[in-house]
């Protein structure tokens, strides 16, 4: 499984000042209270704090779904978008009454219609369920081969970082999206192509 980088996260400065005057005993007492939790300050300038060893886990959010669809074919990993409604709206004339018409033919009162706006649906919500590679698939430096593939290719120019970026995955979409594969998660299919998934021998 690829494990999310380590960044080291800024905190905001400290700053602890010393004055003359009658707030000297109170610097005193913040020193001492400072040095027992073990903290070091400048007490003439400002010092920053950095915490390292916090994972940042926004742009590398797992493809697999934990559920999968009802009928998931054991050994394989899903998974899913989401394909929203398709509404339409349309504008129809509903006739009130028919036409009046003399016994000559001609017109004496004509047709009244009233407009009326309809919304219809024409496609309702679906969940779209694929094929993804699973985390025992996943050899080596998966992500980072996954940008160098994407890379040789025209469709990624960012660093080979390692991460699951935004650009990575606009980088993927832009690789499925010809095969008509509108997303930014990468199947299994695409994963072969790239050479990523090794591809299972005919009747092994």
């Amino acid at each position: 499984m690829l494990r999310p980088q380590a960044r080291a996260i800024p905190v905001k400065m400290v700053c602890v000042q010393s004055r003359a005057g009658k707030y000297r005993g109170e610097n005193m007492k913040i020193r001492a209270i400072l040095s027992l939790t073990g903290a070091v300050f400048v007490l003439s300038g400002c010092m920053q704090l950095q915490l390292s060893g916090i994972f940042d886990t926004s742009a590398s959010e797992s493809d697999i779904d934990p559920v999968g669809p009802v009928n998931a074919e054991p050994g394989f990993c899903y998974g899913k978008e989401i394909s929203p409604a398709i509404f339409e709206t349309v504008t129809e004339q509903t006739p009130e009454s028919a036409a009046v018409y003399a016994t000559d033919g001609n017109l004496i009162k004509p047709a009244i219609y009233r407009t009326e706006t309809v919304n219809r649906t024409v496609r309702d919500r679906a969940d779209i369920w694929f094929k993804v590679p699973c985390n025992n698939q996943k050899v080596g430096a998966y992500v980072a081969s996954l940008q160098r593939a994407l890379k040789v290719r025209g469709l990624y120019k960012g660093s080979i970082s390692g991460e699951m970026s935004q650009a990575t995955r606009k980088a993927v979409r832009r690789f499925q999206r010809p095969q008509g594969f509108d997303s930014g998660k990468l199947s299994l299919v695409a994963a072969r192509k790239l050479g990523l998934v090794a591809v299972p021998r005919e009747g092994g």
